[in-house]
């Protein structure tokens, strides 16, 4: 059972810049490693290098939705404790209803500050952002063996399941 800090911690969610690199490098290194645990067919654990490299030159989003993406990171004490990336995209499917929609692509607190409500914090900042630039849903995507993930998304932030990918090896 996930449970909140009884004393609430002084988080400031902002938006990323490129000398947040390094700090949001460990966070997702952590995740990666995590989600290499919980399969390792899919996830591996990238060079750290890359990552900087990546968060440091603002590459981290799809180059053409720059205008249209956002990190923001959870600092405690100087220390970046959590990211988020977010970008708005359209559903390209003619099913679908013409709307703008919030793709929460990454998000990680550290290890040891799980728990504290810092997922949360970042999680609604996104959601804001996304609302402020025309969003009607925001939506992420987690690995069902990411159990903590998935109550954490269903039962405290109010995330339903609308849809559910499949996957099998060609290779």
């Amino acid at each position: 059972m996930i449970t909140q800090a009884s004393t609430p911690l002084a988080i400031a969610i902002r938006r990323a810049v490129p000398e947040d690199a390094e700090g949001i490098t460990r966070t997702y290194l952590e995740s990666a490693e995590h989600h290499a645990g919980l399969d390792s067919e899919l996830y591996r654990i990238p060079a750290r290098e890359t990552i900087t490299a990546r968060y440091r030159e603002g590459r981290q989003h799809p180059l053409d939705e720059c205008e249209t993406s956002i990190t923001l990171v959870a600092e405690l004490s100087d220390e970046i404790v959590g990211f988020i990336d977010a970008r708005l995209f359209q559903p390209l499917d003619a099913m679908h209803r013409e709307m703008v929609l919030c793709l929460v692509s990454e998000i990680a607190v550290r290890r040891r500050h799980q728990n504290q409500g810092i997922g949360g914090k970042l999680l609604r900042a996104a959601e804001e952002w996304g609302r402020g630039q025309g969003a009607e849903f925001a939506i992420l995507e987690y690995h069902p063996a990411n159990t903590r993930a998935g109550m954490f998304y269903q039962r405290h932030m109010s995330y339903r399941i609308s849809s559910l990918t499949a996957i099998r090896r060609l290779a």
